[in-house]
């Protein structure tokens, strides 16, 4: 049974293959606990009393206080949206500015609600204008502005990074779905054996982006094998959600954990690499500063 989990996504630690690609498929969430919660939970539910308030104090006053209503919400909604991009930013060694400031945006959002709000209720255009000011600037320092800059960037190809870019994005959608998946069988030991072998695949995608040069080498793993990982789990789930199958879930463990050693050691192998290249450039450096008359000590 185990090879209706593996087959061709059976990956072997050798295999290098640069010609392989992995279809686009959405964009990078990262995994782990967000910290949009909380505060931002609490956006969406303080403008909620404005919806009493556009009742039964005429036509413009209702209008005034839903359109401060809708500015409110969609605050909210880009706070939170700009917090799940920030911890994506921050996740990674290697990052481009989010394309859409949300929580400036955010910010903005919430202090022409606020405007718009205390102007319906009858506090004239210079309150309405310190609302206005005074959201945004408290918006802004409860949550923070947006990346600006790109991270990591720095002496690297850009084609390079752009494409390890969207390798790490294909990767991380897979590893969600991945993690929605198991999510259905209501097993918590396989949720957990999902998560370890997550955290494996992780570790490559780091290594990666710390050497765009090693993504010929792991596109094959972050691409068709990963694939066929989530695919696997998909299918488990289904399975083991409506019968319990333990010849089932014992397939898909095994599989899991051949998956997770043939990550690692493609990992190690990577890192060895790395190591080896700077020994080798490093001892052409020393060569050519002794040609140029100039001797390092050992």
């Amino acid at each position: 049974m185990a090879q209706r989990y593996g087959g061709k996504y059976s990956p072997d630690p050798t295999d290098t293959d640069p010609t392989e690609t992995t279809p686009d498929i959405g964009t990078y969430r990262d995994a782990k606990r967000t910290r949009a919660g909380g505060r931002v939970n609490f956006l969406f539910l303080a403008p909620l009393p404005l919806i009493w308030q556009a009742f039964g104090n005429g036509a413009s006053a209702m209008a005034l206080n839903l359109l401060a209503l809708g500015a409110l919400l969609l605050a909210a909604w880009l706070t939170r949206e700009g917090i799940i991009a920030q911890e994506a930013y921050d996740a990674r060694k290697v990052a481009r500015r989010p394309g859409v400031p949300r929580k400036m945006a955010g910010s903005l959002l919430t202090g022409i609600g606020l405007g718009l709000a205390g102007f319906a209720a009858g506090g004239g255009t210079l309150a309405a204008l310190v609302y206005l000011v005074a959201g945004t600037l408290l918006h802004g320092f409860a949550f923070g502005l947006d990346p600006l800059r790109d991270k990591g960037m720095e002496g690297i190809d850009q084609h390079q990074t752009d494409r390890v870019a969207r390798v790490v994005d294909q990767a991380e959608a897979h590893l969600a779905a991945m993690r929605d998946a198991i999510l259905r069988s209501g097993d918590r030991q396989a949720e957990a054996r999902v998560e370890r072998f997550q955290t494996k695949v992780r570790e490559m995608l780091r290594t990666v982006e710390e050497d765009p040069r090693d993504l010929t080498a792991a596109r094959r793993y972050l691409g068709v094998y990963l694939k066929g990982a989530t695919d696997a789990t998909i299918k488990f789930a289904d399975i083991y959600a409506r019968s319990r199958d333990a010849g089932a879930r014992s397939d898909y463990m095994m599989l899991l954990t051949d998956l997770e050693e043939n990550f690692t050691a493609k990992t190690r192998k990577l890192l060895q690499d790395n190591n080896s290249d700077l020994e080798i450039e490093i001892s052409v450096l020393r060569d050519r500063l002794q040609r140029e008359g100039i001797h390092l000590d050992s």
